[in-house]
């Protein structure tokens, strides 16, 4: 089977040959013989090459699938004696790399220096498939795909806070209905951040509303600091403004709706060298207790 789509790829038989070290006509003959095999032609064989038939277009997309496994698995088995190497993408939310990934990075490429780490920043849904993407570092309101392993980096609360200048200017809020008579800063990209899991005297959820809104969660954040209303965020962004002063907790008696921190991964029996020592550096230094969280946060 890895050999029919060495032949397919490769557009002939000489082509499939030296790339397996066989003879051409070797390499003809075991092609007869799997076409003997299942009964069925797989391709049409012509003085300028070589054309699959409908049949063999079906074969060849299983077969560049077997291919595939296989070379990930010896990849996999080869590289357990020698150092992660090779390219790792990488995609995560702009203000979760700005805040706490890329502060860790320079350790995890020190201590592998034939990996080459690339670095996506976003805040949309990402299809780490269709994208290329080796690991997905995401919130428990942006996992959709079910294709996926997901595993716990940290534990992560949601704090509403607001800057001082902005409650001495505007008032503290005492009640979750409070919060109708301020602005709230929204986030744009994902509307399950914006429901701030708080009940009004009504039994209702408080509304939340204002006149700033951003695409990520970091604009939001810079915004709070700069006063221009009053926000949830998460609390590996906030806890040190709050211990500095710079930022205020507000309504911090009323339980807010909290969000874990995954890294997503694609289901693979063998994880790739690379894949596997760069999750174990993100769970060594995010748990069991995060580090925004150690100091009594």
């Amino acid at each position: 089977m890895i050999l029919f789509a060495q032949v397919v790829e490769g557009g002939s038989f000489s082509a499939a040959a030296r790339a397996a070290g066989h003879a051409p006509s070797a390499v003809s003959r075991q092609i007869a013989l799997l076409e003997d095999g299942l009964g069925v032609r797989l391709l049409n064989r012509t003085q300028s090459g070589i054309t699959l038939t409908e049949a063999g277009a079906a074969f060849h997309a299983r077969c560049a699938e077997v291919a595939a496994l296989v070379a990930e698995a010896e990849g996999a088995v080869a590289g357990l004696g020698a150092a992660p190497r090779g390219a790792l993408r990488v995609a995560a939310t702009v203000a979760f790399a700005k805040a706490q990934l890329l502060p860790i990075l320079p350790a995890f490429l020190a201590r592998h220096p034939e990996i080459t780490l690339t670095l996506s920043l976003t805040d949309r849904p990402v299809d780490l498939a269709a994208e290329n993407i080796d690991v997905a570092i995401r919130f428990t309101e942006q996992i959709g795909e079910a294709a996926v392993v997901a595993r716990k980096l940290a534990h992560n609360r949601r704090v509403i806070c607001a800057a001082p200048s902005y409650l001495a200017a505007h008032g503290t809020p005492q009640t979750p209905d409070d919060l109708a008579r301020h602005n709230c800063l929204r986030l744009s990209s994902v509307a399950r951040w914006n429901d701030w899991g708080l009940t009004g005297a009504d039994g209702h959820p408080a509304p939340i509303s204002g006149n700033f809104e951003a695409n990520d969660a970091d604009a939001v954040y810079h915004a709070t600091l700069a006063g221009v209303g009053v926000a949830r965020l998460s609390s590996y962004l906030v806890m040190e403004d709050i211990r500095a002063g710079r930022l205020t907790r507000v309504l911090p008696g009323y339980a807010s709706d909290d969000s874990d921190i995954f890294a997503l991964y694609l289901d693979r029996r063998n994880l790739l060298p690379r894949i596997r020592v760069f999750i174990d550096h993100l769970t060594a230094h995010f748990g069991p207790v995060p580090p925004w969280e150690r100091e009594g946060g």
